[in-house]
C-alpha cells in the first residue's frame, strides 16, 4: 500500500477470554459474600459447599489423583489413583461447565508516599489512576444523532491503551510508553452486537461504514464519513424528520454493528441446518508411545469423543514408521487402511483411498463405540529403542489427515453440503519429533547435517501450514512427554495454518481438557480485519495471528488507507495488538478509529463486524496519563517486546530494553524533583511499573522456565493470546484464602507467604495452590483450603485456553519454588514500603511480622522498591534499539515471528 509510512510491526500465531464485556480494571465478587479486607471480617456465609475432608499430609503431586478432590484440570473428575494396568483404562468423566468462572474483585492498595526517580533508582507506585471515559459533543455536524451518547462505547471486541489522545505528535508518539489498541476479532460477548441484514453504507472516497459519529442531513439522507469528512448519500435511506427516527437504524444508535449475508443469496448455494455443517475434525496420534504414556493418551482420547456433539464428523489417523488411515465402516474391529510413510502420499494413492469403499469420516452418533474400539486397540511401542530415536512420519500422517478432510465423506456424498462451515480441525497429539520422511529431522542435533535438514523441514512444514489454511484447515499440535520434541521444526505448521503448539507434562487431564477446547473454540473462517483511522493516525505495527492482505475491495476506493490483514482463522482465543502513531499535531478535538472482521461464520453466513470509536484529544498531558489503562498498555508493550525476544540472548536484551522503557517514560512525562536530578514516575501510571517488572522476571523474559523450547512456545502463545490470558502470563494474580471460604486478592509479592494461609496464584499458563506450614499440619482445616482453592482455581480457568496445569504444594516442598519465584521479593524491603505495597500487613501482630520474615531464605534477587538498573543501555542507546524495532520489517507494518 502507497499511503502506508515505512514502519514495523509484528506478527506472530495465536488464544481464551472468558464471556461477558471485557473491562482491565473491572471489580465484580467471586460469590454472594464480599471478600474481606481485613482478615478478621467474618463472611455471611462460606463460599464453597464443604469440601471432603483429606489428610493433611496429602498434597496432591501434578502426577497423583486424590480421591475426592476436583482434578487439577479444568472440568476433569477422577476417583482413586491409577494403577498401571496392561490393559487400557476406561475413560474419564468430564463434567460439563454449568456457567463462567466468577472473577474475584481487586482491592486498592493503600497509597505509598512519593518516591523520587533517577536513572539508577527504584520505581514508585501510587494509588489506582483515575478513569475517563472521554466524554465530549461532536462539533460542527449538520445534524448531530449523537449529543445523548457523551461517553466513550468501548467495544468488548477493542481495548485501548488510553482514553484520550494527545495532540502533540511528540509525546503521543513517546515509543516507552506508546498508544495502541487490542483488537479481539472472534470474541463473543453477551448480549450480542445488533445485526444488520443488508448492504451497509460506505464512503465512497476511504471505504469506511457509516456508524453513530457521522454528520447527517436529515432532509437529504447524506452522511459525512467521520475518518476522511467525505460527503456521502444512503439512497434516501437516512432522510428523516428528526434525528430521534434515525436511531432506530442500528448503525446509527451503536458502535458494534454486524452485518449478515446468508447462503442463499450466493448463487448455487443449498441452504442446511446446523446439524449438517459441523467442519470434521481429525485426530493424528502417535503410535510410538510407551505403555505409562499410552493409558494416559488413551483415557483423554475416550473422554475427548464422549465429549463431542453427536453431529461432529470424526477421523483418526495414527503415525510411526507407517500412515495408518482408521475405517468406520467396520464395527466389529478397529480396522485401517495404511500408507509408507517415507514420502509423501502419491495422488494415486490418496485416489485409491478416498474414492475407496472405507468411511474415514463419520458423525460420532454413528461411529461412537467404533471410535472407542480404536482406541482401545492401540498398544505401547515394542522395540527397545529410546523415544527420540523412533520413526515418527508426522509430516506424511498430517497430509493424509488433509486428503481425507478434502475427499468425499459419507455425508458429503449424498450432496447435501458444499463446504463446511467454519474450519475444519486436524489436532496431532504427539509424544516426540518428526523423524522420518517429509518434514523430518534426524535423530540426533550432534548429526553433521543436522542444520541443513532443519532448514528444509522448517520450510516443509511452513508450506503444509500454508496449505492447511488454504483448505481452511486449522492444524493444532499438542505435545506430551518427557522426548524432545524439537518445537523449532513444528512451530511453523501451526502457525501457518492458524493452531496452536501446546506442550504438556503428560497425556493426562490437561491434556484432555485442551483436547476439548481445541475441538470447539474455532469461531470461523475467512477473516480479513482492516484498521481505519482518522486525523493523521496510522498503524506503525501490529502482532498477532495474520499476515498483511493486499485485497482488490481496498481498490474500489479512491482514498483508501486502510490496513487490511488476513486472519488465518477466527477465534476467541486470540487477540492482535495494534500499535498506533500520528504523522503530525492533531488539531481536532476528537479522533475515530473503525476496526472492521469480515469473516464466514460455521453457520456459512458472510459477516462484517464494524466496531466505531471515538476518542477526544487534549493538550494536558496529567488528563492523557490519567486516562491511561495500566493493564492494556503493560500488555502491549510486553507484545512488541517479546516479538523480538527469539532466544535466551534476546530476552537478556529485553529485559534491560523494558528497564530502559521505564526510565525513558519517567524522562517524558514524570516531574523533576526541585535541585536534583531525580524524576518523580507520574503517579497516574502506578500499576504499569510493577506490571512490567513482573514481566521481566516472569516466564516469559526471566529465567523460571528451564528449556528454551518451552520459552518458545510460551512465547508464541503469549503473542496471539487473548488481552485476560495475556494480562495473566504477565503478571500473575494472588488469592489469598479466608475463613468461610472466602478470598481476597493480594499484591503477588512474597509477603503472602504466611504460614497459617492458602494461596492461589493464577500465572495464566500455571496456577499454583500454596499451603503453609502451620495450615497444612491442621488436618480438617487444610482439607477444606486445599478444595475451596482448587475449585477457585477451576472457576477462574473455566474457558480458558490452554487449560493451565493446576499444583498443590505445601511451604516448604521443593516445588514450592515454582510459587515463590513468580512473587516479588519484598520481605527484605524497610517496614513503611512494604506496608504501603501490602496494606494488609497492617494486621499482623509484631511476633507475627518476626515470625514471617524468619521464613524467608536470603537470595540476590533485588524487590521491585529497591531495584537499581545495571543496564548498560544510554537513552541514545535506547533511541536506537527502538529504531532497529520498527525498522524489523521496513515495507510491511505486519510480522510473522
Amino acid at each position: 500500500m502507497a499511503n502506508q509510512p515505512q514502519s514495523s510491526v509484528g506478527y506472530s500465531v495465536t488464544i481464551t477470554p472468558s464471556p461477558g464485556t471485557p473491562s482491565p480494571r473491572l471489580d465484580t465478587k467471586l460469590g454472594t459474600p464480599p471478600f474481606p479486607t481485613p482478615p478478621s471480617s467474618s463472611p455471611s456465609g462460606p463460599r464453597f459447599p464443604p469440601p471432603p475432608l483429606i489428610q493433611s499430609n496429602q498434597i496432591p503431586s501434578p502426577s497423583i489423583k486424590t480421591p475426592n478432590l476436583p482434578s487439577p484440570a479444568n472440568g476433569i473428575r477422577t476417583g482413586s489413583p491409577v494403577p498401571r494396568m496392561s490393559t487400557p483404562p476406561g475413560p474419564p468423566v468430564f463434567s460439563s461447565p454449568l456457567q463462567p468462572a466468577a472473577v474475584p474483585f481487586r482491592t486498592s492498595p493503600a497509597t505509598p508516599q512519593p518516591v523520587a526517580f533517577s536513572l539508577g533508582s527504584s520505581l514508585p507506585t501510587s494509588s489506582p489512576p483515575h478513569f475517563s471515559n472521554g466524554s465530549a459533543e461532536l462539533q460542527h455536524q449538520i445534524s448531530d444523532i449523537t449529543e445523548e451518547l457523551a461517553h466513550v462505547a468501548e467495544s468488548p471486541n477493542v481495548l485501548f491503551s488510553a482514553h484520550k489522545v494527545l495532540k502533540q505528535k511528540k509525546l503521543a508518539n513517546a515509543p516507552s510508553l506508546g498508544f495502541g489498541a487490542l483488537v479481539s476479532p472472534g470474541r463473543e460477548f453477551s448480549p450480542g452486537p445488533q445485526i444488520i441484514q443488508r448492504d451497509p453504507h460506505r464512503c465512497q472516497n476511504c471505504g469506511a461504514y457509516a456508524n453513530l459519529y457521522c454528520n447527517i442531513l436529515l432532509g437529504s439522507g447524506q452522511w459525512q464519513c467521520v475518518i476522511c469528512r467525505n460527503l456521502n448519500g444512503s439512497e434516501g435511506e437516512y432522510i428523516a424528520p428528526s434525528k430521534e427516527e434515525l436511531r432506530n437504524l442500528p448503525e446509527l444508535s451503536s458502535p458494534l454493528v454486524d452485518y449478515i449475508q446468508t447462503g442463499n443469496k450466493r448463487p448455487g448455494f443449498i441452504p442446511v441446518s446446523e446439524s449438517r455443517m459441523s467442519a470434521p475434525i481429525v485426530l493424528v496420534i502417535d503410535e510410538c508411545l510407551d505403555e505409562p504414556h499410552l493409558q494416559h493418551l488413551q483415557s483423554s482420547l475416550h473422554a475427548f469423543v464422549d465429549s463431542l456433539p453427536p453431529t461432529t464428523r470424526l477421523g483418526i489417523v495414527l503415525f510411526g514408521r507407517t500412515v495408518s488411515v482408521y475405517d468406520f465402516s467396520e464395527e466389529s474391529t478397529a480396522s485401517a487402511d495404511v500408507l509408507p510413510g517415507d514420502r509423501s502420499p502419491s495422488q494415486e494413492s490418496l485416489k485409491a483411498l478416498i474414492y475407496g469403499t472405507g468411511i474415514y469420516l463419520s458423525p460420532i452418533h454413528a461411529s461412537l463405540p467404533v471410535a472407542h474400539a480404536i482406541f482401545s486397540s492401540l498398544r505401547p511401542y515394542k522395540l527397545n529403542l529410546p523415544e527420540a530415536s523412533r520413526d515418527r512420519c508426522l509430516g506424511t500422517a498430517v497430509e493424509v489427515a488433509m486428503a481425507i478432510i478434502q475427499g468425499p465423506s459419507a455425508e458429503m456424498s449424498r450432496g447435501v453440503v458444499k463446504r463446511p462451515g467454519g474450519n475444519s480441525r486436524i489436532i496431532v497429539c504427539a509424544g516426540g519429533p518428526s523423524t522420518h520422511g517429509p518434514g523430518s529431522v534426524p535423530y540426533s542435533l550432534s548429526h553433521p547435517n543436522y542444520p541443513h535438514m532443519e532448514k528444509i523441514a522448517l520450510k516443509w512444514m511452513e508450506n503444509r501450514g500454508r496449505e492447511a489454511h488454504r483448505r481452511n484447515t486449522v492444524v493444532d499440535l499438542l505435545c506430551a512427554g518427557t522426548c524432545p520434541i524439537r518445537v523449532p521444526v513444528l512451530q511453523p505448521l501451526a502457525k501457518a495454518s492458524g493452531g496452536v503448539f501446546v506442550l504438556h507434562d503428560d497425556f493426562g487431564e490437561a491434556f484432555g481438557v485442551n483436547l476439548q477446547r481445541a475441538s470447539t473454540r474455532a469461531a470461523g473462517s475467512h477473516g480479513l480485519l482492516e484498521i481505519r483511522c482518522s486525523d493523521n493516525i496510522f498503524v506503525s505495527q501490529v502482532v498477532g495471528p495474520g499476515e498483511e492482505a493486499h485485497i482488490d475491495s481496498l481498490e474500489t476506493f479512491k482514498n483508501d488507507g486502510a490496513l487490511a490483514i488476513q486472519m488465518h482463522s477466527v477465534e476467541e482465543t486470540q487477540s492482535f495488538a495494534v500499535s498506533l502513531e500520528t504523522r503530525g499535531d492533531i488539531k481536532s478535538d476528537f479522533v475515530y478509529f473503525q476496526f472492521v472482521i469480515q469473516y464466514s461464520n460455521i453457520y456459512q453466513a458472510d459477516v462484517s463486524r464494524v466496531i466505531t470509536v471515538r476518542l477526544p484529544t487534549v493538550d494536558s498531558v496529567s488528563a492523557y496519563l490519567e486516562s491511561v489503562q495500566d493493564e492494556v498498555a503493560a500488555v502491549l508493550i510486553a507484545k512488541r517486546t517479546l516479538l523480538r525476544a527469539k532466544d535466551s540472548t534476546d530476552a537478556l536484551d529485553m529485559r534491560r530494553m523494558i528497564d530502559e522503557r521505564i526510565k525513558d517514560i519517567a524522562n517524558k512525562f514524570g516531574s523533576q524533583m526541585p535541585k536534583s536530578k531525580l524524576y518523580r514516575f507520574p503517579k497516574e501510571l502506578s500499576l504499569l511499573p510493577e506490571l512490567l517488572f513482573h514481566l521481566r522476571r516472569g516466564p516469559l523474559l526471566g529465567s523460571i522456565l528451564g528449556h528454551e523450547d518451552e520459552r518458545s512456545v510460551l512465547r508464541s502463545l503469549f503473542l496471539n493470546a487473548s488481552f485476560d490470558l495475556s494480562l495473566r502470563m504477565v503478571a500473575p494474580r494472588c488469592l489469598m484464602h479466608r475463613e468461610g471460604g472466602t478470598f481476597e486478592e493480594l499484591p503477588a509479592y512474597d509477603l503472602s507467604m504466611q504460614s497459617d494461609a492458602a494461596v492461589v496464584l493464577d500465572h495464566g499458563t500455571d496456577v499454583f495452590i500454596w499451603l503453609g506450614a502451620e495450615l497444612a499440619a491442621q488436618e480438617g482445616n487444610s482439607a477444606a483450603a486445599l478444595a475451596a482453592c482448587r475449585t477457585l482455581a477451576e472457576e477462574l480457568t473455566e474457558m480458558r485456553f490452554p487449560a493451565p496445569r493446576i499444583l498443590a504444594f505445601k511451604e516448604g516442598s521443593s516445588q514450592a519454588r515454582y510459587f515463590v519465584s513468580r512473587l516479588i521479593p519484598a520481605h527484605k524491603d524497610p517496614p513503611y514500603e512494604q506496608e504501603a505495597r501490602f496494606p494488609q500487613l497492617r494486621t499482623l501482630t509484631t511476633e507475627q511480622r518476626t515470625k514471617l520474615k524468619s521464613n524467608f531464605i536470603h537470595f540476590d534477587d533485588p524487590s521491585f522498591s529497591a531495584t537499581a538498573s545495571t543496564s548498560p543501555l544510554s537513552a541514545r542507546a535506547f533511541d536506537s534499539a527502538i529504531a532497529a524495532e520498527r525498522a524489523t520489517s521496513s515495507n510491511c507494518p505486519v510480522l510473522c515471528c
